[in-house]
């Protein structure tokens, strides 16, 4: 008998029996986008489920990143990191702005604030982290080298949705943080993403830039763009909302698992719990060591690929190997020593909500046996 294909992620999906009576309504209310009934609804809920104070719904997750841009109107160059998904530095190069990459942190994969303040030149004006796997960056750091030299602080939070730190959202550090609801995300509306902000004015702002500037019938206060997510999927994100937390819940055994495996396995390496932090377990990376565990990360990849198993080699290659970066003057390998290493020995192992524990040992067995 084959064995079933057992994917990186599966995406949480609601109930039809569930969903029908929403799309009933949209129907009868024949409005289907423009900050309808449902897209309020669901950035009420997100509100209050993120606590945080001011949420703007977009149509994707990359299009928070270049409209937080926008809005902060921010220009020159900004200090970000190579160990991203490419939407992170794609959002810069679409305003025009320069990237400059500084190394990570071993243990946690999140940029190093250590090597930011040697960066900054007279043309930075924002620092863009990303909380790596749903891993907080060191937040007061990163805040305290921007108050110090007047910077922005923006942080890519795609994998972030619903991490806290002593009690605390992530979301609401910096001045702004973006969230992806991708379907291989935590949490999703098929696509998706949104906008975390402190203030009404900025909301606004934001709401202007992401419906063409348009701030009445007639009136036009910016160059906008159309990034508006529309009822059908705020619906589906209402009813997500509901199921995430046992999904989440879901995930933090298949952690345990992991952990409670890997443990026993030379050369494989991986992230425990940070102490005082509520994870969302949205990844479950692993770190082969090739002359310990006696086989390179690409040969198992490539072995658990053949025995219908899909990790994700994730985030690799760095942003700073692809062709529109590489020319950088930050983007040079030795520049980037760690995220080199990270990037070459990473791999992500399955980790959703629907993974059953025969799953699981199917995949430490591919593991355990090199």
């Amino acid at each position: 008998m084959e064995n079933k294909v057992i994917t990186v992620t599966s995406p949480l999906l609601p109930s039809l029996d569930d969903f029908m009576p929403y799309l009933q309504d949209i129907w009868n209310r024949k409005w289907l986008t423009n900050n309808g009934h449902y897209h309020q609804e669901l950035e009420k809920a997100l509100c209050e489920y993120l606590e945080v104070p001011y949420i703007s719904l977009f149509t994707n997750g990359t299009l928070p990143l270049i409209v937080a841009l926008q809005t902060l109107r921010i220009t020159g160059e900004v200090i970000t990191t190579p160990y991203s998904f490419v939407a992170t530095t794609h959002s810069l190069w679409w305003n025009g702005i320069k990237p400059v990459f500084v190394d990570i942190d071993l243990d946690t994969c999140n940029i190093d604030p250590e090597k930011i303040e040697a960066a900054i030149t007279p043309k930075t004006t924002a620092i863009m982290p990303v909380h790596v796997y749903g891993k907080p960056c060191n937040m007061e750091r990163i805040q305290s080298i921007a108050d110090k030299y007047g910077l922005k602080v923006i942080y890519d939070a795609a994998h972030a949705f619903g991490v806290k730190m002593n009690g605390k959202s992530v979301l609401n550090a910096g001045d702004m943080s973006t969230l992806s609801f991708h379907a291989t995300k935590v949490y999703n509306t098929v696509e998706g993403g949104a906008l975390i902000c402190h203030d009404e004015k900025m909301k606004k702002r934001i709401d202007y830039l992401k419906n063409f500037g348009f701030a009445g019938e007639t009136e036009i206060v910016a160059p906008g763009i159309n990034g508006k997510m529309d009822e059908i999927r705020a619906a589906y994100g209402l009813l997500n909302l509901k199921q995430v937390d046992v999904a989440i819940e879901a995930r933090r055994q298949v952690a345990i698992r992991y952990r409670e495996a890997l443990r026993k396995v030379s050369g494989i390496n991986f992230m425990e719990d940070m102490p005082g932090v509520s994870h969302n377990y949205s990844y479950f990376p692993i770190f082969v060591d090739a002359r310990k565990y006696g086989m390179t990360r690409d040969e198992l990849y490539f072995k658990m690929k053949e025995q219908d198993v899909l990790g994700r080699r994730y985030f690799y290659p760095l942003i700073s190997e692809f062709s529109t970066y590489r020319g950088l003057e930050s983007a040079r390998p030795e520049n980037l020593p760690v995220a080199h290493k990270v990037a070459d020995s990473v791999i992500c192992l399955p980790m959703h909500h629907a993974l059953s524990v025969d799953d699981v040992r199917r995949i430490l067995e591919i593991i355990a046996k090199n």
